[in-house]
């Protein structure tokens, strides 16, 4: 199966970028990169989630292009970047360092930007926060459906069993399986709807999340799964002095909104917790008009209003 299998026409078509780049990071991973919108341009930066690519945020791409520089990445193993070679390639630290890479490829010392994490993302910038690399570029932060720990334990995939070991240990193995997803079929759609997204997410929405998941590689997702599993970033959390808001579905079943509840109440500088009703994990797809307004504000305030004073 193709690793860029994903939908090509409508609003989440992924949009060509005006150039690509390769970041290369600590370890030596080429991060594939891409950047849109005019260079000068107030700068964005997308870290997608788990099992997906820059294909997922396309919708915010089409949007904020027009008057802001886009920079999307695909993490290591995702997309068009190469999947780690050892197992120590799997881990929070090397998610940080990747986004440090990115951050020193596609903007100019000192320049500020808009951080945007999804999911997997959001623990990307959580992880870095502290970087001297990012706290470089980082003017605000938005952390889209994430959490902070407790993942597995607190998820809401596996239905009709109460929270405790016998869920916990059953959800583990569903979201760390090896098996391969197969086709995108209707049976695949409702599987993944059910799991990922809101009850009212529309079929064309469900469509391109569904192709964009099935192209990752199983030994990525499951690779990945492991970090998530262990994932604790508590600390982080605490030690993220960027202003950040946080934006969350109140239907989330892989990241309930309690975690959205938990981060922002940690936040050093939180900007204030956006719960969208009905919503599922995919808020970028999901609920995009939302998402992206939210980040035009914080661009406004953050980047264009301080950064021009």
């Amino acid at each position: 199966m193709s690793r860029l299998t994903h939908v090509t026409s409508g609003p989440y078509a992924p949009p060509v970028a005006a150039r690509e780049t390769t970041a290369v990071s600590a370890d030596g991973a080429r991060i594939h990169v891409e950047v849109h919108g005019p260079e000068g341009a107030p700068a964005v930066v997308l870290a997608h989630g788990w099992t997906c690519s820059t294909a997922f945020w396309a919708a915010q791409i089409r949007d904020l292009c027009t008057d802001h520089r886009v920079i999307a990445y695909d993490q290591r193993g995702h997309g068009r970047s190469v999947a780690p070679s050892a197992a120590d390639g799997y881990s929070t630290r090397a998610l940080a360092d990747d986004l440090e890479a990115v951050l020193a490829q596609t903007l100019a010392p000192g320049e500020k930007a808009v951080l945007v994490g999804h999911s997997m993302g959001g623990m990307t910038i959580m992880a870095a926060g502290d970087r001297a690399g990012v706290r470089e570029h980082a003017a605000a932060v938005l952390l889209c459906s994430t959490g902070s720990s407790a993942l597995v334990a607190e998820a809401l995939v596996v239905p009709l069993l109460r929270a405790g070991r016998a869920r916990t240990r059953i959800t583990r193995s569903v979201l760390g399986s090896r098996a391969p997803l197969g086709p995108v079929t209707p049976v695949a759609k409702r599987i993944l709807k059910y799991a990922t997204m809101g009850p009212g997410a529309a079929p064309e929405k469900v469509e391109a999340c569904a192709r964009i998941v099935h192209a990752c590689p199983r030994d990525v997702r499951h690779g990945w799964s492991s970090v998530l599993d262990a994932l604790q970033l508590d600390v982080e959390v605490g030690a993220l002095q960027t202003p950040t808001a946080v934006i969350a579905g109140t239907a989330d079943r892989l990241t309930p909104v309690v975690h959205a509840r938990r981060i922002a109440a940690a936040l050093p500088e939180c900007l204030g917790l956006t719960e969208l009703p009905g919503i599922g994990h995919m808020t970028p797809i999901e609920a995009s008009e939302a998402v992206t307004g939210r980040i035009r504000e914080l661009v406004t305030t953050y980047v264009q209003v301080k950064e021009g004073a």
